[in-house]
């Protein structure tokens, strides 16, 4: 049938071009004789095409062209699918981000860019922290539904920050289903899961973190646990390492790390996440009852925390309750007895961002930390630190810390979906002189910073 479009269109041009042809040249009567002949014939030839039976559909509908076509695009499919499973990429997904830094410290007199600098130069502080990473990150679902993963982050990873080592590791993990899917054992290195603030900057609004995130909570731990989900609920939990790859010797007891996070409705929800057990104790020279030096490597760690969140539309809503102890991890010792003494604090975080238009967003963050007693100490933060600002302040009683305080501005742009461009100005502040001014060696009460970045991801 589709053929009789061309003819008919051919006998209707005949028809046009013919007659302007005779007109012009004088037409006679035969030409026109000839004309209706060939016309008659044209349409004889469109009656014979009407007879004559259409090619038979393949039973999917398609014409046998079509179904080869179809039979050849459908092979080289399985065969793409078979090398895919065979070469392993079948469930993997790769992804990664890359976030060079600018920034200016005050009391440092520092002022440049940063980017893969390594933590054990210089160790962790919050104008360095994760910030400048380059991160690839490797996950694999198998059809079981187990899961594989392992992210890398050359000199800024957990590892490397837990434990000064130029590991490039920053999680290593498997995720097993057991009944169902909602049911799984994890075990390996695994970042900590505690607080609102995420430490990967394509998660994270700002570029610096909060106080609790640098100087209360744990990098990692390293052990075996489960998690469930259930409904509106998801609950992690482990026994392992904490900050630590292995045990040393002499060092027996795991803390226990726990996560439970729960969603309210569409736009809010809260969590909280806590470890007990043994960790790392930084202090040096500790000492017994009797004044004795001790070999001990690990206390009695006890972190407990409180999160929750409002998300919804341009408005974004963040908060976080923590408190801590560390036993013989005090900055000050005893004045009687130079025994070591328990480290306290607690702390509080709030955030919140709007967003102006859909592609800027203003974030504002204040954070406190009360930390008087013994001298101080935070978790890992056991000696005093005037680049933090931890411990007694400068001339001050030795047996009494200072509390911190930081206020965060910042801006965020989204220049596409891959690229966000960052902007902040931080302002710390603490109740005695504890930063350290470079320059001239004396200690201030506040410090500022001023710091941008670009973040792509993929």
């Amino acid at each position: 049938m589709k053929r009789h479009l061309p003819l008919a269109t051919l006998s209707l041009a005949l028809a046009a071009i013919y007659p302007a042809t005779v007109c012009a040249a004088g037409a006679n009567d035969a030409l026109l004789k000839e004309l209706q002949e060939l016309k008659a014939r044209m349409a004889e030839l469109e009656k014979r095409l009407d007879s004559q039976p259409a090619a038979p559909a393949a039973p999917s509908g398609m014409t046998p062209e079509q179904l080869q076509d179809f039979n050849r695009i459908a092979v080289k499919t399985e065969a793409m699918e078979d090398s895919r499973d065979a070469l392993g990429f079948k469930g993997l997904k790769i992804s990664g981000y890359m976030d060079p830094t600018w920034i200016y410290n005050q009391r440092q007199h520092r002022a440049g860019f940063q980017f893969l600098n390594a933590v054990d130069n210089g160790g962790y502080f919050y104008d360095t922290s994760y910030i400048g990473t380059a991160v690839i990150d490797f996950t694999k679902e198998t059809d079981s539904g187990a899961r594989w993963r392992l992210t890398l982050s050359p000199q800024r990873g957990t590892q490397a920050v837990a434990e000064g080592s130029n590991s490039p590791v920053h999680e290593a993990s498997v995720s097993v289903p057991l009944t169902d899917l909602q049911t799984r054992f994890i075990a390996g290195h695994l970042p900590d899961w505690s607080g609102y603030e995420y430490l990967q900057p394509t998660l994270n609004k700002l570029i610096t973190h909060n106080l609790l995130f640098d100087t209360t909570l744990p990098a990692a731990y390293t052990g075996a646990g489960m998690e469930l989900t259930r409904d509106k609920w998801i609950i992690k939990a482990l026994v392992g390492n904490m900050n630590a790859s292995k045990r040393q010797s002499g060092e027996k007891t795991p803390v226990v790390a726990y996560r439970v996070d729960y969603a309210k409705g569409e736009f809010q929800g809260f969590g909280f996440a806590g470890v007990h057990g043994k960790a790392p104790n930084a202090s040096q020279n500790l000492l017994d009852g009797d004044g004795n030096p001790i070999a001990q490597r690990d206390s009695r760690v006890d972190l407990f925390e409180i999160d929750s969140y409002f998300i919804r539309g341009d408005l974004t809503a963040q908060a976080q309750f923590s408190v801590g102890r560390q036993r013989k991890a005090s900055i000050s010792p005893d004045p009687l007895t130079g025994e070591r003494r328990d480290a306290h604090w607690t702390g509080l975080s709030a955030l919140m961002a709007y967003k102006f238009e859909p592609w800027l967003e203003g974030i504002a963050r204040l954070d406190h930390i009360w930390n008087r007693k013994n001298g101080g100490g935070l978790l890992t933060y056991t000696a005093a630190d005037d680049r933090n600002g931890i411990g007694p302040a400068a001339g001050g009683d030795p047996n009494r810390g200072v509390d911190r305080s930081a206020l965060t501005l910042g801006l965020g742009y989204n220049f596409n979906l891959n690229t966000v461009f960052k902007a902040e100005y931080r302002i710390d502040r603490a109740s005695g002189a504890v930063f350290r001014d470079t320059r001239d060696g004396g200690f201030k009460k506040t410090n500022q910073l001023l710091a941008t970045s670009v973040v792509v991801s993929f």
